[in-house]
């Protein structure tokens, strides 16, 4: 059996699903990166009933409880909450906490989810190139942009 995987780098526009709402993910890396994201997000789903997700994930270490200190989370709540309250769309915050980043953010998507990742130009395959890659791989929208 064969998959397609779509990968779309620096998309015009986003294609919204018929049937329902349009859903974007957007996981929360570095806060400039995210809030460029964000904005772009604004941009491409203009016109259509969109809204955000902003997911932050919390890596547990393995041998530690999977929990997150209250500190980290007073500080992603914080982050998330100013970055909802200042898009341009609707918004919804998540916090998760998994044993990777990766694994945290995949669990929390939807079947064919829309998914919006920024990163900058390195020498190197990014943690958010192959996180794009597997989300495709796994059936999902994902739109990577470069940030220079």
């Amino acid at each position: 059996m064969r998959t397609s995987i779509r990968l779309r780098v620096d998309p015009g526009a986003l294609e919204a699903a018929p049937e329902r709402s349009l859903e974007i993910a957007v996981p929360y890396t570095q806060p400039d990166v995210t809030r460029k994201i964000v904005e772009r997000a604004a941009v491409l789903a203009h016109g259509l009933e969109a809204r955000l997700c902003l997911v932050a994930v919390h890596a547990a270490p393995y041998p530690g409880p999977l929990n997150c200190p209250n500190a980290v989370r007073a500080f992603l709540v914080e982050r998330l909450l100013e970055l909802c309250a200042n898009a341009p769309l609707p918004a919804e915050a998540r916090i998760v906490v998994a044993r990777s980043f990766d694994e945290g953010f995949r669990r929390t998507l939807r079947p064919e989810s829309i998914v919006l990742l920024g990163t900058r130009r390195r020498f190197w395959r990014t943690r958010e190139e192959r996180l794009a890659r597997a989300l495709a791989a796994d059936g999902h929208r994902v739109n990577l942009f470069n940030l220079g």
